[in-house]
């Protein structure tokens, strides 16, 4: 499947994957480190008379990065300009990891958009803690970094990734993703070899990190901001997934957005999976979704 391509309204290009036909569409949004190609798997098990697109986000994949992201609601904003220059009103929407974030800021700032939400091992809507680290690269819980450039610094959890990109060092970011991505099953070489390519693109890493930790939509703080409380104004029926084997996006975090969306969220655990059920269990998820968004 090959890769289209579209200047949104704020001028930037985004390239994305198209596929089906019909009055039902799909936009799925990928995570860090990754691209639109990451959800071939689900791609290929969605039913063929439902439009499907998932674009590369701003700075990831073969998407423009001319203005730098400052908040996950930019992201949200790119997906509501896309969704415009391709003649769309309302979508169900997908979002794996840093995408389901994505995805509830777009169903909180435009409900009559938003048909369902689908959050696949997404992360918290109080945002995903970046701390800052002690000698021996410990956590210090409740230390904030001042900026984006100055968490770009952790030795950590950020740019060590930083420069394996930069150096477009395949085998460190596949390690990577054998330790923290796929706990449970693996993907094959053909898809893995393809996938981390895609991954090696990134041109955004800070900044999207920077928009993780910040992201607030709760009624508290974050150590990093004050809540906005817009996850009140997600009006979706939303589904949460989680494979047990998470290592990546604890419970508790998903948890977090079920029980703030409580009224009106379905939660499913799957047991042998980590933080990647598009590799793990591709078939249930796939079925869960079809059934969840009634396609």
């Amino acid at each position: 499947m090959e890769k289209r391509q579209i200047v949104i309204k704020n001028g930037e290009v985004y390239h994305y994957l198209e596929q089906g036909h019909g009055d039902t569409t799909i936009i799925l949004i990928h995570g860090n480190f990754s691209s639109s190609l990451y959800y071939t798997p689900l791609l290929s098990r969605l039913p063929k008379d439902v439009k499907a697109l998932t674009p590369d986000l701003r700075g990831f994949g073969d998407s423009s990065y001319y203005r730098r992201i400052k908040s996950l609601s930019d992201f949200a904003e790119d997906i509501y300009f896309f969704m415009q220059a391709k003649g769309i009103k309302k979508a169900h929407l997908i979002g794996w990891s840093l995408g389901g974030s994505v995805a509830l800021e777009f169903a909180a700032s435009h409900p009559e958009a938003t048909d369902k939400v689908v959050l696949i091992n997404a992360s918290t809507h109080h945002g995903y803690p970046i701390f800052k680290k002690n000698k021996n690269g410990k956590p210090l819980v409740g230390q904030a970094y001042l900026s984006a450039d100055e968490m770009g610094e952790d030795l950590v959890q950020v740019k060590p990734i930083l420069e394996a990109q930069k150096k477009q060092d395949f085998d460190y970011i596949s390690t990577l993703f054998d330790k923290t991505i796929y706990t449970a099953g693996k993907p094959s070489k053909i898809d893995n070899d393809l996938w981390i390519k895609e991954s090696l693109k990134q041109r955004n890493l800070v900044d999207a990190d920077w928009a993780l930790a910040n992201q607030n939509m709760s009624s508290s703080h974050n150590f990093y901001n004050a809540g906005t409380n817009q996850i009140t104004k997600v009006k979706a029926d939303v589904l949460h997934t989680w494979g047990r084997q998470d290592i990546t996006v604890p419970e508790y975090m998903v948890l977090d957005n079920y029980n703030a969306l409580k009224s009106q969220s379905t939660y499913i655990i799957y047991e042998n999976c980590g933080h990647a059920p598009l590799v793990d269990v591709p078939d249930q998820l796939a079925n869960d979704i079809i059934k969840f968004l009634k396609i």
